[in-house]
């Protein structure tokens, strides 16, 4: 194979000789370079950078769905088990409840309170200005039930507790409340107001009542209150006082044995003292004195009352 040069400026030309083979060698070339580029692209593709999703991968995506799957049962599971002990719970704060209701009913009945003041089976009054709306979750029916409940439950234990406060003072205006003997057994022997001294003769005003009995039988309280005297007093012999509150007190003079001291809190009935004939006294008896703020008053509007 020849190649032929030209030179147009000085009018000559050269001659080049091929070898045969050097057609050949460039086909080859032409052909090989192709496959070559190819191979090195696959190579580079699945060697050096392989692809990100192999059969392995696919193993490890069907592995984590697998475990996920698992989670989603397990949950399910659990959640049921949550949901079927909050179902036992409400049902029984429910029943709870319905006893609740019942009970306060019977208070009410029980302590004289008028039923519309505590209506253990309506609604409280409610109200307010109407919320803003809220795109925030809404929790299921079950939870919704629950914290209703709840409030409802808060609200019978105020309304219980309203209660139990009024009976207890009911209770202690009662206990306080002055009425009767103050012995168990025995007859009055004197009244309040002017009388023949026993000692003198004379005529004296008596500023209690007295009540005869056996010596040594029972002496009582005629309320409930606090001791604030217990001993010997002159004229009294030995006395027992009582604050009732409201500025109203009792004094039991004369007394045998005194079974209380400053301090003790008593209730109505309770025996303070023995009866006897100690300090100024004839004979067994109980000197019963009612005091209004400090002054002594007739007790005979107290002892013929009757008791609440």
């Amino acid at each position: 194979m020849n190649i032929i040069l030209l030179n147009s400026k000085r009018g000559h030309s050269r001659t080049f000789s091929l070898p045969r083979f050097l057609p050949l060698i460039a086909l080859g070339v032409l052909v090989a370079l192709p496959v070559l580029v190819g191979v090195g692209a696959y190579w580079i593709s699945y060697r050096v950078a392989p692809p990100s999703y192999t059969d392995a991968v696919a193993e490890r995506f069907q592995e984590n769905l697998r475990a996920q799957a698992d989670e989603v049962v397990e949950l399910k599971r659990l959640s049921e088990e949550q949901i079927r002990a909050l179902t036992l719970k409400l049902a029984d704060a429910q029943a709870r409840l319905t006893r609740l209701d019942a009970l306060g009913e019977r208070l009410v009945d029980v302590a004289g309170i008028d039923s519309d003041e505590f209506d253990f089976g309506a609604e409280l009054a409610v109200g307010g200005p109407e919320p803003a709306e809220s795109s925030a979750f809404t929790p299921p029916s079950f939870m919704a039930e629950l914290d209703a409940l709840t409030n409802t439950l808060e609200r019978r234990e105020q309304q219980l507790n309203i209660l139990e406060d009024l009976l207890a003072d009911r209770h202690l205006e009662n206990e306080t409340f002055l009425a009767g003997r103050p012995i168990v057994q025995g007859w009055m022997s004197s009244r309040f107001g002017r009388r023949t001294d026993p000692f003198s003769g004379k005529l004296a005003w008596h500023e209690g009542v007295d009540f005869a009995g056996k010596d040594g039988s029972d002496i009582v309280a005629t309320a409930a209150g606090v001791v604030t005297y217990a001993g010997k007093r002159s004229g009294y012999g030995r006395l027992v006082e009582i604050n009732h509150g409201n500025g109203i007190s009792t004094r039991y003079g004369h007394a045998k044995d005194v079974l209380v001291k400053v301090g003790d809190i008593v209730r109505t009935g309770d025996v303070v003292a023995r009866m006897g004939s100690s300090g100024r006294s004839t004979g067994p008896h109980v000197h019963y004195e009612v005091l209004k703020n400090g002054r002594q008053v007739n007790p005979h509007p107290y002892i013929y009352r009757a008791r609440r």
